[in-house]
């Protein structure tokens, strides 16, 4: 083999550094301030040009990053900051200007659900119907992937398998169909499927969870990421809902849609990408629901409802929903600061969202984003998560059948 030269050493540096910038590729990020000091560590070149105080006191700001430091952030605020998100990633200037002005003004036209529960017999015929055994099913067969990063084979792998899973749940059902998303810059798609409403088609109730994982900035095709709570548990706890409203015939008079997002440890960009394009196309989203890890029993409570980026009445709604329906388990409230899951991209876009999550903030799953995040370091009969479907299952036929609405 022959050996470079000296001479020829710096001209190859210099040719691998072209090569390097040719792939750099900037965009515009929203950040936390926690988060931003951790960026100026990874890039001391990043610069705020821009700046917000948000309603509960947190500074946002407005920076210009290489694309290829996304990983490396998202790692750094878990491990430092010990949680997901915080930060946005956005289409252009124009968007990430908009979105540090705060959450928009609510499209044209749409309308607020009256959040009345009165649809007890019907949500009383269907929750038993859920099982945590096929939770627990969901959760190995997704955190068995090697990983679900956005950018691997395994990640397309992993849309590929759910939206075959929720195509078969949908069989034989005509008012219901299963597409997957795609997003422009990344392989991974998410996945969406659709219970069409009856007579208030038009209105669209939402319930997400993300389909990715992350281990930060190992996300290679061989870094192992199982993320069984995160956030396997939270798709795993929609697809039962989904399986009992479709196995049970539910007939929604909304039209009803769960949705796997991809890259959402990455600022969001799958929940961002679709919220965004719902607003251009107008589509009037009553509510969205976000799980986002809903499997790791850390705290006394059972449910404790996010009031960051959330819409407060539709809080209250939830919150009625579980002393109505699992009048069992104690609910709390807790903080998790900006951006921390896909519930912020609705908000940012002027629809109602709302996110339960398994424990207080500050005992979360220690786990996640390791190789540690596997079923068996959380509840492995999935209890736990089988409340969050019990509560989503409630949430769905009270927004899906309920009404009437009125302008916001």
């Amino acid at each position: 083999m022959l050996k470079p030269s000296q001479t020829a050493l710096p001209i190859l540096a210099i040719l691998l550094g072209l090569a390097g910038a040719a792939q750099a590729r900037p965009v515009w990020i929203s950040i936390g301030e926690p988060a931003y000091q951790l960026l100026r560590k990874i890039d001391t070149k990043a610069s705020s040009r821009l700046s917000r105080q948000t309603p509960t006191g947190e500074t946002v700001r407005l920076v210009r990053v290489d694309e290829a430091l996304l990983p490396s952030l998202s790692d750094a605020i878990h491990d430092n900051l010990r949680h997901c998100g915080g930060f946005i990633v956005h289409g252009d200037l124009r968007q990430a200007r908009a979105a540090l002005n705060g959450p928009a003004a609510p499209p044209a036209g749409i309308v607020a659900p009256a959040y009345a529960i009165g649809q007890q017999a019907i949500v009383a015929k269907l929750l038993p119907q859920l099982r945590d055994s096929n939770i627990v099913d969901t959760i190995r067969t997704l955190s068995n992937y090697q990983n679900r990063f956005y950018t691997s084979r395994h990640g397309v792998d992993a849309s590929n398998w759910i939206a075959a899973q929720w195509t078969r749940l949908a069989d034989g059902r005509g008012d219901a169909a299963v597409e997957q998303y795609v997003h422009a810059g990344w392989p991974q798609k998410s996945v969406i499927l659709t219970i069409r409403g009856t007579d208030e088609a038009m209105e669209t109730v939402v319930l997400g969870a993300h389909l990715d994982s992350s281990i930060g900035s190992d996300a290679g095709e061989s870094g192992r990421a199982p993320g069984a709570d995160d956030d396997a548990s939270g798709v795993a706890s929609l697809t039962e809902v989904a399986r009992v409203l479709l196995a049970g015939d539910y007939r929604p008079r909304r039209t009803i849609q769960f949705i796997a997002y991809s890259a959402h440890e990455v600022g969001l960009r799958g929940s961002t990408d679709i919220a965004r394009r719902y607003r251009q196309q107008r589509i009037d989203v009553v509510g969205a629901l976000q799980l986002d890890m809903t499997n790791y029993p850390g705290d006394a409570q059972d449910i404790f409802l996010i009031t960051d980026d959330t819409s407060r009445a539709q809080n209250a709604f939830v919150a009625d929903l579980a002393r109505t329906y699992l009048p069992a388990l104690k609910v709390d409230y807790s903080q998790c600061g900006y951006a921390c899951s896909d519930h912020a991209a609705w908000t940012a876009q002027g629809y109602a969202a709302s996110f339960p999550f398994e424990s207080s903030f500050d005992k979360r799953n220690p786990h996640i984003h390791t190789d540690h995040d596997t079923l068996a370091n959380a509840d492995e009969q999935a209890r736990h998560a089988l409340k969050f479907s019990q509560l989503a299952l409630a949430y769905a036929v009270e927004l899906g059948s309920g009404g009437p609405a009125r302008p916001r």
